[in-house]
């Protein structure tokens, strides 16, 4: 199988879409979430994503296929709040091992079936590491501005739980995304080289930033210049956007990352913005005639779907960027 630098000359490569979208569509009770395991469980547990791994695992697993069959290059794996600080909510941090190395076992086994069928087309596992429910950078009391709920040293620690059990769980690329903190991220990026050092491996990691507003800032405050900046010095695959906004408000921020940056550059905006009651209307047709824009723009090397997105919307983009090149990775341009 030819490794994912070399695919990444050749053409666009394809992300999946959202893991919660399609979880929704089961409708899943409280009974559903705890399955037979966690039946005595002392608190709530519906609203545990990441927890149907174990209680639901074919369901999770089909998620997965659903989104190669729709031809995903690249699925993520369905650990987006799998660290300690996530599954506090729950009570559940000594769980953390489980659901991420059980995820990625998952998505990978999913992902051999379809590279045992299609070897031409290989076929990704990215480890899903989010932001978690917590800030470095900025105070929850609005009346105390120097406090701070977690400090870098605790991130760096759950995260590094995390990261060592979605590699033992086979994960090809490990993407830190959704990153409204860039101190919460580089807090991830550490617990990363040092899994990496340890261990002596290499790993391609991909991070993926989230622009929260329309002045074009992260939450913590950042320009998207800024943020790639802020994370230059770590080794990546690729850099990129994602979340919060739809593709077509993408655009300018894609235009700053893909001038800067001399990694490849990836987006997977939502369906549009959120409607009245949270939903998101944009149908696979309208979305992918917005990412054919950063394809004619040579914008992008990795395309795919956030919040509202679903196969239907990843089939759409594959064939749309299929009739594209990618971006060339430029040497990175001087800032001044």
């Amino acid at each position: 199988m030819k490794n994912i630098q070399e695919i990444l000359k050749e053409r666009i490569m394809v992300l999946d879409g959202a893991m919660g979208t399609m979880i929704q569509r089961h409708k899943f009770t409280e009974e559903d979430f705890r399955g037979e395991r966690f039946k005595d469980w002392p608190s709530p547990l519906q609203g545990n994503n990441d927890l149907l791994s174990l209680t639901q695992p074919d369901t999770i697993a089909d998620i997965h296929r659903q989104y190669f069959a729709a031809g995903a290059d690249i699925v993520e794996t369905n650990t987006f709040s799998s660290t300690t600080i996530g599954m506090a909510d729950y009570g559940m941090q000594e769980l953390v091992y489980d659901l991420n190395y059980e995820s990625a076992k998952l998505a990978k086994e999913v992902a051999a079936e379809f590279n045992a069928k299609e070897p031409h087309k290989p076929r990704f596992v990215a480890g899903s590491i989010g932001p978690t429910t917590k800030t470095a950078s900025m105070s929850p009391d609005v009346n105390d501005p120097g406090f701070r709920a977690i400090s870098f040293d605790q991130l760096r620690a759950a995260y590094k739980q995390q990261v060592e059990a979605l590699l033992d769980g086979g994960c090809d690329i490990l993407l830190v995304e959704t990153v409204f903190d860039t101190l919460n991220a580089k807090a991830a990026l550490f617990a990363i080289e040092e899994v990496k050092e340890e261990r002596n491996l290499g790993v391609p990691i991909m991070v993926s930033g989230t622009i929260t507003d329309a002045s074009g800032r992260t939450l913590s405050g950042q320009t998207a210049e800024a943020f790639l900046i802020s994370i230059s010095h770590i080794p990546m695959l690729s850099v990129g956007l994602n979340c919060a906004l739809g593709a077509s408000q993408l655009v300018p921020h894609l235009e700053v990352l893909c001038a800067k940056s001399e990694h490849a550059v990836s987006a997977h905006p939502n369906a549009g913005l959120p409607n009245a009651f949270g939903e998101y209307d944009e149908t696979p047709e309208q979305m992918a005639s917005q990412i054919k824009e950063y394809a004619e723009k040579k914008l992008v090397n990795i395309v795919g779907g956030c919040c509202g997105t679903t196969p239907e919307h990843i089939k759409a983009m594959v064939d749309i960027v299929k009739d594209y090149s990618p971006r060339q990775i430029q040497t990175l341009i001087p800032i001044s």
